[in-house]
């Protein structure tokens, strides 16, 4: 089973100090035992505006965990270039990795399961 990681639960594994760290690191052990892990390109831009991040720092840790960051958001491009003239719109990035997970029908393993249940209740979420 393929598991998209929220930005939180990464975070959270990131600062041992935050109270969560165990719980995420706990989570994303069990689910990586299960299968592949995928981060979406808004996940990643999300960890990348993190003070001290690097994209050098956080593709190496894509690459030692074996997280795939998938940078397509299906029919996003296709839509936006059917609309000549109109400029950039801005996507909240909880909405876009929420909707990466239930297009690609990945179970999504998250620290604020709320949101994406009320957002998205067919989505599969692993609760951490």
């Amino acid at each position: 089973m393929t598991t998209a990681i929220d930005t939180n639960v990464i975070v959270a594994l990131w600062d041992a100090q935050d109270s969560l760290h165990r719980v995420a690191r706990a989570a994303l052990d069990k689910v990586f035992s299960e299968g592949t892990l995928v981060i979406s390109g808004a996940g990643y831009a999300e960890l990348l505006a993190a003070p001290g991040r690097t994209e050098e720092f956080i593709d190496r840790f894509c690459e030692e965990t074996g997280i795939v960051v998938e940078w397509e958001i299906r029919g996003y491009s296709a839509r936006r270039r059917k609309q000549k003239g109109a400029e950039a719109k801005r996507i909240l990035a909880d909405f876009v990795i929420g909707a990466h997970a239930l297009v690609n029908r990945y179970r999504l393993l998250t620290l604020d399961a709320g949101i994406y249940q009320a957002s998205f209740p067919k989505l599969a979420i692993a609760m951490a």
